[in-house]
C-alpha cells in the first residue's frame, strides 16, 4: 500500500499543478465604451476563460473611473486598453505603491494623431506628404463655402484635440497660405468629409487620429511638419488653450497600455504574461474597426471574427498548448 501511495504522489502533484496553471479564479475585465477597447476586452475574456480556465466577467469601464477604481478598490482586475497619458500620475503612483502593474502595450504604435491627406494625392505629387508641399499647393484644397480660401478640417468643437489642432494650425502659419480652419461639427461630420473626398478623389487636408475605422477604410498619409517631436512643447503649450506662441511639433504618440491590479498579476502570472504580449499595431486595429463598422458588429461578434480569421496575429501571444485550447473552444 505504501509503495502504491507514494507512486501516486507524482501524479497527484502533476494534476494539482496543472489545475493551478489552468485556473485563475474569478477575474473582472473593464469593457470600455469605444470599439477597439470592447474588442480587446472580449478577446481577453474568451482567451482567459477557454485558455486559462478563468471565470471572466466584463464590467463597464472608462479611463478615469476605471483607473481610480483599480487604484483605490482593487477592481476591476484588468483594463485592456488604458490611454495612460491622461491618468499618468495616478497610475504611476499606483504602480510605485504596489497596487497596480503595467502589462504590455495594447497598441504597439501608441495612439496616433496628425494632419493627413489622401494617399492618392501623394501618389500624384509626393511633395504633398510635407507641410511645405501643402503650403505651396494650398489652392487645390478648395473651401466648400469660399472659393478664395483653402480648407483645413479641424477637430470638432469641444473635443480636446480642437486645442492642439488649432495651436498647430497657428504655429504652421497656415492662414498665411490661405487656409481657414473648418469646424466639422462632429466626429461623424469629420469622417464624412474624408469619405466624400475619397469617393470623388478630391483634395482633402485636415486632422485625424488612429486607430479608427476611417483610417482602416481610407488610405491616408500623415503630413510631415519637418520638425520632429517636441514632447515638452506639446505638453506645455500645444495642448494648452491659453498658449500664446505655439511652436511647430509633430504629435507624440499616446501611450496605450494594459493595466492590471498588482494582486491579480501576482495571483495569475501566466495570464499576466499573456497580457504583456497581447498587442495590436494601428494598421491591424484600423482594419478590425473598419470591419466592425461595415458589419455593425459589437465587441463579442468582432472577437469571434478576429480569433477565427486572424490566428497569425494572436497565436504568438500564447503557448502552443493554450492556443490549441482557444482554437478548440472556437
Amino acid at each position: 500500500m505504501k509503495k502504491a501511495f507514494y507512486a501516486a504522489i507524482p501524479l497527484m502533484l502533476a494534476s494539482s499543478i496543472g489545475y493551478a496553471q489552468d485556473s485563475c479564479g474569478k477575474v473582472t475585465i473593464a469593457d470600455m465604451n469605444w470599439s477597439s477597447a470592447t474588442l480587446m476586452a472580449n478577446v481577453d475574456r474568451f482567451i482567459l476563460e477557454h485558455g486559462y480556465g478563468c471565470e471572466a466577467e466584463l464590467v463597464p469601464g472608462d479611463t478615469m473611473p476605471t483607473g481610480t477604481a483599480m487604484n483605490e478598490k482593487g477592481e476591476p482586475d484588468i483594463a485592456p486598453e488604458m490611454w495612460s497619458n491622461s491618468v499618468r500620475e495616478m497610475l504611476d503612483k499606483g504602480v510605485a505603491e504596489k497596487r497596480l502593474r503595467y502589462a504590455g502595450y495594447s497598441l504597439s504604435d501608441g495612439g496616433e494623431e496628425g494632419f493627413w491627406v489622401p494617399e492618392y494625392m501623394v501618389k500624384k505629387d509626393p511633395s504633398l506628404a510635407t507641410i511645405e508641399g501643402i503650403r505651396k499647393n494650398a489652392a487645390i484644397f478648395k473651401h466648400p463655402e469660399d472659393p478664395d480660401l483653402s480648407a483645413f478640417y479641424g477637430c470638432p468643437a469641444g473635443w480636446n484635440c480642437q486645442i492642439s489642432s488649432g495651436n498647430l494650425f497657428t504655429a504652421l502659419e497656415l492662414e498665411k497660405s490661405g487656409f481657414e480652419m473648418i469646424d466639422p461639427g462632429s466626429g461623424a461630420g469629420l469622417a464624412g468629409s474624408i469619405a466624400k473626398a475619397y469617393t470623388r478623389e478630391e483634395p482633402w487636408f485636415g486632422y485625424y487620429w488612429a486607430p479608427t475605422s476611417v483610417l482602416g477604410k481610407y488610405n491616408m498619409v500623415k503630413v510631415d511638419f519637418g520638425s520632429g517631436i517636441n514632447k515638452e512643447e506639446f505638453t506645455s503649450c500645444t495642448t494648452i488653450e491659453s498658449c500664446e506662441s505655439p511652436k511647430v511639433t509633430m504629435y507624440p504618440p499616446s501611450t496605450v497600455q494594459t493595466v492590471t491590479t498588482e494582486a491579480f498579476a501576482a495571483k495569475a502570472p501566466a495570464v499576466f504574461e499573456y497580457l504583456s504580449k497581447r498587442s495590436f499595431t494601428n494598421l491591424q486595429m484600423n482594419g478590425l474597426l473598419a470591419w466592425m463598422e461595415d458589419n455593425q458588429a459589437d465587441g463579442e461578434v468582432a472577437m469571434e471574427y478576429f480569433l477565427a480569421e486572424h490566428e497569425a496575429i494572436w497565436t504568438p501571444w500564447l503557448t502552443p498548448e493554450i492556443a490549441e485550447k482557444v482554437k478548440a473552444a472556437l
